[in-house]
């Protein structure tokens, strides 16, 4: 059933992870098979398994400390997994004895413990022996798991994998029984607390330096508008998705929840107020769109929300839903998760979100832009340090522009067609420079209506020497994707090949980049573009990496 679980999550309600440990002939030596729910920050391991003769060699070591490096990147709870009995009268056997408590003493070694004062080995049926251990790793966490916490992974953990086993009312018993706070573990029986994996220092992760943060709003797809030529639809995450996994670059964490001041820190509070507001008062499966608009008396809008919108947006064709506003406030919750992956050393990180929020100003929405998640991540950035934001959608980022114009320890630019034909038309023109303390420190550089790969890269090189001469200390990308050949809103030309050779020339500045997810819409060509966008990007840093591998291997004799 592997292939299976890996390519079809959604039937077994995990997402299935494989770790292979092989030889340099490629013979496979072992396995460790790993279900998550980034939901309930769950990791759990379904079996590592080692081959023939190969007990005792390492190899389950070597997996077991992969799968707890990747619930470190993960931001999981810890590591959870179940195991037999070490209790003689809970096994078959004395052979079945010796070898849980074989396992209970590895898995001792670096910390993990069976979970104590719970039912989780409460009998099915009466006389029944041999209900597992439900053992927790903490992999260093300070604190261990809430009661609240676990209940959610154990419910998870007992519908998802044994409902056709355990009956409801046996459920709900075992999860209750979860009570201390926080979770309590067994006491060491077989080594000494002093001698296990968590209690020694552990060095940095190296593959915390050389992988992509990924954070992705988990609920995008409430906010769908079905409405005919809508094209910024709930689809085009899962296909981005899908093709990030195959590269390998990626460790998916979980977005945290920031206070509204971050966005009032970049938008209007009237205009925050009033999309909370007017969402929450349009009726489940309807969308109001902007049609009356203040050209004059805009001090006096109307009572009606619906009928103020025009007030609050630049086009005709940006709907306020009933999901709209969680959608974008969820998105600025992946941004600013993912800025602070950034602050923390993280090389690159990726917000993947939808609705996209480059258009949205300081006052103002539109271009299917509510929140502008990029500006919120960079204005947060911006406390420790100057920061660079290059707009590569192919229309003009002019929410950044608006939000930064008047400040000079945030570089704004943008790539993008010109606005005598391309949206927002009416900003994006090369004489806007910037005003006050601002003034040299907004670019645009705005580009033909047909323009290939070779005249887009020409753009970018113009746009990265500005940013090197700026020095920031980092890098924020507003990733569109609607450069691409056949994008239903562009007239561009880029292929796979030019968006990786893009990302290389952006990697090559070397500062620490977040990237926000911004346009992009022929989703046929979405996710390849993206994966060979963060190919480029992460070149110079493998490329950096191999010298460094090489330098400690020394010479060749």
């Amino acid at each position: 059933s592997l292939p299976e679980r890996l390519h079809n999550p959604l039937k077994y309600r995990f997402r299935t992870l494989l770790f292979v440990a092989d030889d340099l002939a490629g013979r496979v030596k072992g396995f460790a098979h790993v279900s998550v729910e980034p939901s309930v920050r769950l990791v759990f391991i379904d079996y590592i398994a080692s081959g023939p003769r190969l007990s005792g060699r390492g190899v389950g070591g070597a997996l077991y400390e992969r799968v707890r490096e990747e619930a470190r990147l993960l931001g999981a709870l810890g590591v959870f997994f179940e195991c037999g009995s070490d209790d003689r009268a809970e096994c078959a056997s004395d052979a079945e004895h010796k070898q849980n408590v074989a396992r209970l003493r590895f898995y001792e070694g670096f910390g993990a413990r069976p979970v104590d004062g719970t039912e989780y080995t409460l009998p099915l049926t009466p006389g029944q022996i041999g209900m597992p251990l439900l053992v927790f790793d903490p992999v260093g966490a300070a604190k261990l798991p809430t009661p609240a916490q676990a209940r959610a992974v154990v419910r998870t953990v007992l519908e998802r994998k044994y409902a056709a086993l355990f009956p409801p009312e046996y459920i709900d018993r075992v999860v209750k029984s979860f009570r201390d706070d926080p979770i309590r573990l067994r006491p060491f029986r077989y080594v000494k607390p002093a001698g296990t994996a968590a209690a020694r220092a552990a060095p940095p992760s190296r593959s915390f330096e050389t992988t992509i943060a990924l954070l992705v709003n988990e609920g995008h797809e409430i906010h769908h508008v079905r409405d005919r030529g809508y094209v910024e639809s709930p689809v085009r995450i899962p296909v981005i998705l899908r093709e990030l996994e195959r590269t390998g670059f990626f460790h998916r964490l979980e977005p945290k929840k920031f206070a509204d001041h971050h966005v009032t820190a970049v938008h209007d509070p009237g205009l925050v107020s009033f999309l909370k507001k007017c969402c929450e008062s349009v009726p489940e499966g309807d969308s109001v769109y902007p049609y009356v608009f203040p050209i004059r008396n805009a001090t006096r809008p109307p009572k009606e929300l619906s009928m103020r919108a025009g007030y609050y947006c630049i086009d005709t064709f940006t709907p306020l839903n009933r999901n709209a506003y969680k959608a974008a406030r969820n998105a600025v919750d992946c941004a600013l998760t993912a800025a602070r992956q950034v602050q923390g050393g993280r090389r690159i990180a990726y917000a993947l979100v939808r609705p996209p929020g480059h258009h949205a100003e300081r006052h103002v929405f539109g271009g299917f832009c509510y929140f502008n998640s990029t500006a919120i991540a960079a204005h947060a950035l911006a406390n420790e340090g100057r920061v660079a934001i290059l707009d590569i959608d192919y229309h003009h980022g002019n929410g950044q522009q608006d939000i930064f114009y008047d400040r000079d320890d945030v570089l704004t630019v943008s790539i993008h067609g010109h606005p005598s034909f391309s949206y927002p038309y009416f900003s994006g023109f090369a004489e806007e420079t910037g005003e006050g303390r601002g003034v040299g420190f907004n670019l645009n550089l705005p580009q033909p209506e047909k323009l290939d790969g070779k005249g887009h890269r020409a753009a970018l090189v113009r746009a990265l020497d500005r940013i090197a001469d700026f020095a920031p200390t980092f890098l924020v990308v507003a990733l569109g994707l609607d450069p691409a050949r056949g994008d239903p809103t562009g007239t561009w030309f880029l292929g796979a090949s030019d968006f990786e050779e893009n990302g290389r020339l952006i990697g090559a500045l070397g500062r620490p980049t977040l990237v926000v997810q911004e346009g992009g819409y022929r989703t046929r060509t979405l996710g390849v573009n993206a994966a060979h966008f963060f190919r480029g990007l992460m070149h110079p840093l493998e490329k950096r990496e191999a010298g460094k591998s090489e330098r400690t291997r020394g010479p060749r004799r």
